[in-house]
């Protein structure tokens, strides 16, 4: 990994909910020599240029990467990196095809993430190796997390929320209808739900639905 630049790094996270974004932001801090969050977008784009566009996968529909293309072609988005969780072969092979710049594992600690964005802000596209296990993201959060749900059992969840069937959910993620399945009958027990209509109630009333903001100069940023 090369040296740390001599001013920091602007970063725009990039997804349709806050509190995963936020997340993010909150676990750069520490880094702020060296990486600075300069804006926070939910639905919707980058408005001012920043180095590094990072686009965190959590819900959004992964089997289609035009978003990815659309912030590679985004003048204000210098460079593009997906950070995720789900490391199919297909998935990374559209996001180099869409042009991005990186493919982060949401497993990297902080520390690993940071090293990986001056790295591509440096010049070099880098792919994470996909991860062994299914460890949970390092030091983030997402909707669901304070009752106990796993961000693979929020992902679905969510997913649902936003009204798709299983089969769509199966396609969007790329996990199997019965894991699909079990990781559903999983979520169900912990918020205490027995029917999609109750678990789809539950979701917008604990922030399972896209957000619409925008925050700019996140913490006296740029």
């Amino acid at each position: 990994m090369p040296t740390s630049p001599s001013k920091p790094i602007t970063v725009a996270l990039v997804d349709d909910y806050d509190v995963v974004l936020i997340g993010v932001a909150n676990m750069f801090d520490k880094y702020r020599d060296r990486v600075i969050v300069a804006e926070i977008d939910s639905t919707m784009g980058v408005q001012d240029p920043v180095d590094i566009v990072l686009y965190d996968s959590f819900a959004q529909p992964e089997s289609d990467h035009e978003e990815i293309g659309h912030l590679v072609a985004n003048p204000a988005a210098r460079r593009v990196v997906v950070y995720t969780w789900n490391f199919h072969p297909e998935l990374i092979e559209s996001a180099k095809a869409h042009g991005a710049h990186g493919y982060l594992s949401k497993t990297l600690p902080a520390s690993e993430l940071v090293a990986a964005l001056e790295a591509v802000h440096a010049g070099e596209v880098v792919f994470s190796d996909p991860p062994s296990g299914t460890r949970s993201p390092v030091g983030q959060d997402w909707p669901g997390r304070g009752e106990g749900l796993s961000d693979r059992e929020s992902e679905i969840l969510a997913l649902i929320t936003q009204g798709k069937s299983n089969a769509d959910v199966a396609r969007l993620t790329y996990l199997s209808p019965n894991t699909v399945k079990s990781y559903i009958r999983s979520a169900y027990r912990k918020i205490g739900v027995s029917s999609r209509t109750q678990a789809v109630l539950w979701g917008v009333e604990h922030g399972f639905t896209p957000d619409h903001h925008r925050i700019e100069h996140w913490k006296g940023g740029p």
